[in-house]
């Protein structure tokens, strides 16, 4: 994809389709009267933008080379130490996300209430984790460093939207199956030749789908939840769609398979992201203009 529509479709994301669905949960609209409930944004936040991540996957199409002959070719990531990394600090971010979205912490009850929401969203992480981890040994035959990273956010994508009334044994059971839920989406997604390169789709959507509806092993309704969920979704995908189209007809989505080959960042960025690994320091065209 390209930089600077994938920029222009962000401006339109955080500027419409997001607040406006937003609004209609916390700003007192028709989902938060209809008794829809989602404390942190499994769906208000996670589900909405990965319901605009499938709209553009199914406009930009996939990359390269990665499904040949009907069969889904492993694309590795290029640097796990640094997805690692990444992952954990979202989790450690995520203490903020959701305990901030309790709003106040001046008094006894609330500054508890916070606690208790940072030990539930640990807890749903690691059990996010284990699932992943254990499943992809299952599976696969070999500890999938990437699944149990997709596992730690399935995970807590999985107890933001209530991440306060379950016990802390619930919130690791919510976790551990939001784990299991990423596994099976992302070779899901595969099969269906919808390619999602970090599993995004399905960390944030199908395990915002499983948050919301987790919501009613302690509060809020079945039907409720299945309303907010069928409305953030048709919201989302249908105003997204209608963009990216736009930005597409316009100003082109998608490098040239060329730009493709020699790297994104070259032919969008003008630098190397991994230098190293090229023939020569000066493979990349320069970013400065002639003399």
């Amino acid at each position: 994809m390209k930089l600077w529509p994938f920029l222009l479709l962000c401006v339109v994301m955080t500027s419409f389709i997001y607040p406006i669905q937003g609004y209609w949960k916390w700003g007192g609209g028709f989902l938060d009267e209809a008794g829809f409930s989602d404390f942190a944004g499994s769906g208000v936040v996670h589900l909405c933008g990965a319901t605009a991540a499938l709209a553009g996957v199914l406009i930009l199409g996939s990359r390269k080379g990665k499904y040949v002959d009907g069969k889904v070719q492993a694309m590795p990531g290029a640097n796990l130490p640094l997805a690692t990394l990444g992952t954990f600090i979202l989790w450690l971010g995520w203490f903020g996300f959701n305990g901030g979205s309790e709003l106040i912490i001046s008094n006894v009850a609330e500054a508890n209430a916070v606690s208790m929401i940072f030990v539930n969203t640990n807890l749903a992480a690691a059990g996010g984790v284990m699932g992943a981890l254990i499943l992809s040994k299952v599976l696969f035959g070999k500890s999938d460093l990437t699944m149990a990273l997709n596992g730690a956010i399935g995970g807590l994508v999985s107890i933001t939207a209530e991440p306060l009334a379950p016990t802390p044994l619930l919130s690791m059971f919510i976790g551990l199956i939001g784990g299991i839920i990423v596994v099976y989406s992302i070779i899901m997604l595969d099969r269906m030749r919808l390619d999602d390169p970090v599993g995004a789709i399905s960390a944030h959507g199908t395990c915002g789908i499983w948050g919301l509806l987790a919501v009613t092993f302690t509060t809020g309704s079945l039907g409720a939840q299945l309303y907010g969920i069928i409305v953030i979704m048709l919201w989302t995908f249908i105003t997204s769609a209608i963009f990216w189209y736009i930005i597409n007809k316009f100003f082109g989505l998608r490098v040239s398979e060329e730009e493709e080959d020699n790297g994104v960042d070259i032919a969008e960025c003008g630098l190397d992201a991994y230098p190293e690994f090229t023939k020569s320091s000066m493979s990349g065209p320069s970013v400065y203009p002639p003399k």
